[in-house]
């Protein structure tokens, strides 16, 4: 008696969307095999696409018919077979030579000696509607990357809007904030990927989108990926890229720092302790990394002898052991000395913490200015920024004129495109078409790049010297007061360059520091309070003592 197979097979594409699923497949056609007193031998279950051949269980199945397992094959409609030439036309070959007897679908039946012009037509439609398929995917995916809109699942911290007619990539009200502070973390070097990793799994209770946490390949894949730029490559790895209309987390230069931190041979790992001052200070002599080496120094409580605790099990002196003494006094001391990876033989010794955080404390002491001087710097500042501001307005005008004719040649090459004839006579072809649109594009980043850039670039500047003059008040106390990140990221702040050499830190300044120190060294009366704070009886005096100094004139 003939054995039929059952196949079954929905794909989750959009190609399938109006398909029975495949417990309905199966239930419909155990009943039209019960109907028409079929025998089902087995049945071969698939959830994957037939767009393309490769299909395991479908080869599978069609292996067993060739060796005469079963007949034929019951099946909700022929596109559940294939989808593809290839595989289309190898049922037709097995229905002709008849080592397929007989195949049932929903609604007919297919025998060897019918015309295989109809399972061609069928197949050649079903291929067909995947090649307009594909098409029409493509032609919306295009669309939506014009617009600045990326066509896939966007990142954490973004969410994918459904809704017609508005953003189709808004802010996550839950994640964005703290995504954004991942990324503050990271740019400020303190703080390595492991370690931001744990703050937000534990301290900030951040969770993905399905409830779960955050792995260590989550957070080293939205520190690599440029979509917080603003900007966003589709598909990964083709060069081609897209000014995205979602709201930036950081600018390209803070995302360029960051790659350099990360490093694809230096990637920060989890560090067993957080020592100040990790990583920023090179060796004077070899330059190899300046490295924080803990000590620690044990008083015996019955002899009274000092000991180094490293690799010991008791007192030296009178051989007690650590573990049986009576509360023995503990000391610890932490050292900065050269790797010595570079050069084994490197001369210098190490330093304890306390002599090179009085170093770095004169040196803060150099740039530390009064409330006052403060005050009156903002003041002059204030009024020049105001008059740049009508000097950007003009500039920031004609950008926009700019950014405007480049639209406009956009579309005029648009419509050249899609026009019947261009101004030549013949037709613009997809290469000179695209590598025009390129230039255009990328024409019209830079002037939008160069109008964020001007827009309110006086009010930025002004918020920026009013940040530098508050630390230059500040940073001294701070640093004495701080924790061992916030002293770290003192000193980052004012240096760009550290090298320990014969136990003395040398400290490169940063430029709007360097200004600070020459100005305070010229006019001492700047780290002077002239009356207390509350009273203004001296203000003229203090003023006329500032704008006498050829360091302070205008120019």
């Amino acid at each position: 008696m003939n054995r039929y197979f059952i196949y079954c097979r929905k794909s989750s594409e959009a190609e399938d969307r109006q398909v029975l699923s495949i417990d309905s497949q199966i239930n419909e056609l155990k009943r039209l095999a019960d109907k028409l007193n079929l025998i089902i031998a087995d049945i071969f279950i698939e959830s994957r696409s037939a767009k393309a051949p490769g299909r395991p269980i479908y080869k599978e199945m069609i292996n067993k018919i060739s060796r005469n397992q079963a007949s034929g094959i019951i099946c909700w409609k022929l596109d559940r077979l294939a989808r593809n030439p290839i595989d289309g036309g190898q049922i037709i070959w097995m229905l002709q030579k008849g080592i397929i007897k007989h195949i049932q679908a929903f609604d007919r039946s297919y025998y060897p000696e019918d015309n295989v012009l109809l399972m061609s037509v069928e197949f050649g439609m079903a291929n067909q509607y995947i090649i307009d398929l594909s098409k029409n995917v493509k032609r919306g995916l295009r669309a939506k990357l014009e617009k600045g809109w990326l066509p896939s699942f966007t990142p954490l911290g973004y969410l994918n809007n459904k809704a017609k007619g508005k953003e189709a990539v808004i802010k996550d009200p839950q994640r964005f904030d703290l995504v954004n502070k991942m990324w503050e973390l990271m740019k400020k070097g303190i703080y390595n990927p492991p370690e931001i990793l744990a703050l937000a799994n534990g301290k900030w209770g951040f969770r993905t989108r399905s409830g779960k946490k955050l792995s260590r390949s989550v957070i080293y894949h939205i520190l690599t990926n440029p979509f917080y730029t603003g900007y966003f490559e589709f598909p990964r790895g083709s060069g081609n890229w897209y000014q995205g209309k979602h709201k930036p987390m950081i600018t390209m230069d803070e995302f360029e720092k960051v790659q350099m931190l990360l490093g694809k041979k230096n990637r920060p790992r989890a560090q067993k302790y957080s020592f100040p001052y990790r990583g920023l200070i090179r060796c004077g002599e070899c330059g190899a990394t300046i490295i924080p080496d803990k000590k620690a120094q044990i008083i015996c409580s019955k002899c009274r002898y000092k000991f180094s605790s490293n690799n010991r099990a008791s007192c030296p002196r009178c051989l007690t052991p650590i573990k049986k003494m009576d509360k023995p006094v503990v000391l610890n001391y932490l050292y900065y000395r050269c790797f010595k990876r570079k050069h084994p033989s490197c001369t210098q010794r190490s330093v304890e913490i306390k002599t090179l955080e009085r170093q770095i404390s004169s040196i803060l002491a150099r740039i530390q200015i009064s409330e006052r001087f403060k005050d009156w710097v903002l003041k002059y500042l204030r009024e020049d920024a105001s008059s740049e501001m009508a000097l950007n307005e003009k500039f920031l005008n004609n950008q926009k004129k700019i950014y405007q004719n480049c639209v406009k040649k956009l579309d005029n090459l648009f419509q050249l495109k899609i026009s019947p004839l261009n101004s030549d006579g013949g037709m613009l072809s997809d290469e000179e078409y695209l590598k025009q649109r390129e230039e255009l594009r990328k024409e019209k980043m830079r002037i939008e790049k160069a109008i964020a850039n001007s827009e309110n670039s006086g009010e930025k500047e002004l918020e920026v010297f009013e940040k530098v003059f508050n630390f230059a008040c500040h940073a001294n106390y701070w640093f004495k007061n701080g924790t061992a990140a916030e002293k770290t990221r003192i000193l980052q702040a004012v240096s760009s360059n550290l090298i320990l050499k014969d136990k003395i830190l040398y400290i490169y300044l940063k430029k709007p520091f360097l200004w600070i120190d020459s100005v305070s060294d010229g006019l001492p009366e700047i780290k002077v309070r002239f009356e207390p704070k509350k009273s203004g009886r001296n203000k003229a005096k203090l003023e006329e003592c500032f704008t006498s100094s050829p360091t302070l004139l205008p120019g």
